[in-house]
């Protein structure tokens, strides 16, 4: 994969920078981790310039958030409730879980999305209840713009100042990338397994 990243940010400047970061956040196996880091190296030696770097990564990945966004709004809190009613063991939370999870995020959603959009794949998947709920776009596009800055701002400037040692910044975020995953799968098959504990069959109600 890295020689991939490489070779797109090579050929296809910062339009590949930007292209990558959305395709990160709907596919999050690819790492931004490894993206923005790799970029702001090729910025510390002049082939790019870091607010450069940093704009087109910044735009990919606001991209790619309003897509998940679009893609909630578009589903709507009605079709997810029907979908909850009836295979709620697989989306993990019934028709009431998710109206108190809309009550949780119609009052804590901005601060949701902020600190969402800092963590992998979870930075992926907090646009689509922005956008179930759904939060005005202009508050969503503020939260979302503050985090996205933030995290890309970050990894930019870790492969601008460490340059050719940003290999350093990957060896520690990789591990850290893939323990979130891990938990978040992990987390998913036990609300699956516990999920008639939690919500009985109507019949045991």
């Amino acid at each position: 994969m890295f020689d991939w990243i490489s070779g797109t940010i090579e050929a296809m400047g910062y339009f590949g920078i930007a292209f990558l970061m959305f395709a990160e956040n709907v596919f999050p196996p690819i790492p931004s981790e490894l993206i923005m880091p790799l970029a702001g190296f090729n910025a510390a030696r002049g082939d790019m310039t870091f607010w450069g770097v940093l704009i087109a990564g910044s735009i990919g990945s606001l991209a790619g958030a309003v897509l998940w966004y679009w893609i909630g709004l578009k589903i709507g809190q009605r079709r997810i409730r029907k979908l909850a009613a009836k295979h709620g063991r697989w989306l993990t939370v019934s028709p009431d879980e998710f109206d108190q999870a809309q009550g949780w995020f119609d009052r804590h959603g901005g601060m949701a999305v902020f600190f969402g959009r800092l963590l992998p794949t979870v930075r992926t998947f907090i646009s689509v209840p922005a956008g179930l709920v759904p939060m005005p776009l202009p508050r969503f596009l503020a939260y979302t713009s503050a985090g996205t800055l933030i995290w890309t701002a970050f990894l930019t400037a870790s492969g601008y100042f460490l340059e050719s040692q940003y290999e350093r910044v990957q060896a520690w975020l990789n591990p850290v990338s893939t323990a979130v995953v891990v938990g978040l799968v992990a987390f998913y098959i036990w609300r699956v397994a516990t999920y008639r504990r939690r919500v009985p069959e109507p019949e045991d109600a």
